[in-house]
């Protein structure tokens, strides 16, 4: 590809300088196979450019700092009189400066005006064999456009889960789905490596355009699609007492409706929940207590709500263990026993987790 490269650039540098012969006068094809090596004409390209030849790739571009900025970056407007030979005696007021300020202030503020989107890549895809059934298990993370996930968000589905995704969706949104691409079943070589790697690439695209859509995006069954399972996984291990196991699958849960943006729902307040009880068993008394906060901060709004009380509870029970302030939360207990609520009656935050039915 590079050697193509070159030789249309050598083409239209010999069209510039009248198409000069090469020496030696012959009828040498001009042909540059891709075999070619590419040290055999960078320099006199660079001379002839009066620049330099980078193959560097598009990350090292961007971290490059010093005095000359990347030849990617777009020319900033020349201030009057910074040029030089200006009418005003030549002088110069700083341009070079004012340019490269220019130009840093466009490269910081580039990744913030760029729209965020929520990408969906497979990363992974495995074979699985059980007694009674062979299938492919795809992994899928979720990721914000222009970010570094340290923790990412991830999904691991088989083909008959986004089967029946696209199944539910297209029986209540039947013109949206219309346009809406899913491949095929196969009766054979299901296994093979180009048809994992097709569908693969086919699961990306459908779930990409269906978060393009807003009621699809908005609508439960697109939404439970990622993070019910894992709701209902981490609920199993948190009544067995596997804390460790159930932190891991919550935080996975709360990563997922973080990206897809639900984060004001019933279900991210009863994840957060299992994150504070989890933390809580495991001796994690700080972490527990952010948990209580961040949900106590989302029903601040709210006069009632069956984990009101619990989480009040439990964030008083934990203020007092880390020594925090729990004043507010006192006295909105307080508020809730003045209004009737038999508080003694409520359940802690485990038991609303056992209790609380995820279909």
């Amino acid at each position: 590809m590079a050697a193509r490269i070159l030789h249309r650039l050598r083409h239209a540098l010999a069209g510039e300088g009248g198409r000069e012969e090469p020496a030696g006068g012959g009828g040498e094809a001009e042909d540059c196979p891709e075999s070619s090596e590419l040290e055999d004409d960078t320099e006199g390209l660079s001379t002839r450019l009066s620049g330099t030849l980078s193959f560097t790739s598009h990350e090292e571009e961007e971290e490059e700092e010093g005095d000359g900025a990347s030849e990617e970056l777009e020319e900033p407007p020349q201030a009057p009189g910074a040029a030089a030979g200006t009418e005003d005696g030549g002088r110069c007021w700083g341009g070079d400066l004012l340019t490269r300020q220019l130009q840093e202030l466009w490269r910081r503020s580039r990744g913030s005006l760029a729209p965020q989107r929520l990408l969906f890549e497979v990363t992974s895809a495995s074979v699985v064999s059980e007694r009674s059934s062979k299938y492919v298990l795809y992994t899928i993370y979720l990721i914000r456009s222009g970010q570094f996930d340290k923790a990412p968000a991830t999904i691991a589905r088989r083909y008959s889960d986004f089967e029946q995704l696209n199944r539910r969706l297209r029986c209540r949104f039947s013109c949206d789905m219309a346009s809406v691409a899913f491949p095929r079943k196969r009766l054979r070589r299901n296994f093979t490596a180009e048809t994992i790697a097709k569908r693969s690439r086919a699961f990306e695209q459908f779930l990409s355009h269906l978060h393009s859509i807003d009621e699809i995006r908005r609508s439960p069954e697109f939404l439970e699609f990622f993070f019910l399972p894992d709701l209902q996984a981490a609920q199993r291990l948190t009544c067995t007492g596997m804390y460790r196991e159930a932190l891991a699958t919550w935080a996975n849960a709360y990563r997922l409706q973080d990206r897809l943006g639900v984060c004001n729902s019933g279900r991210f307040l009863l994840t957060l929940a299992g994150l504070a009880v989890c933390h809580q068993e495991l001796d994690q008394l700080s972490e527990a207590h952010g948990c209580c906060e961040q949900a106590l901060q989302l029903l601040e709004a709210q006069g009632s709500h069956p984990l009101l009380g619990p989480f009040l509870q439990a964030h008083v029970h934990l203020a007092w263990k880390v020594g925090k302030d729990k004043r507010h939360s006192e006295a909105r207990l307080q508020d809730l026993r003045e209004a009737g609520l038999p508080l003694q009656q409520q359940p802690s935050l485990k038991e609303c987790l056992i209790k609380e039915p995820l279909e």
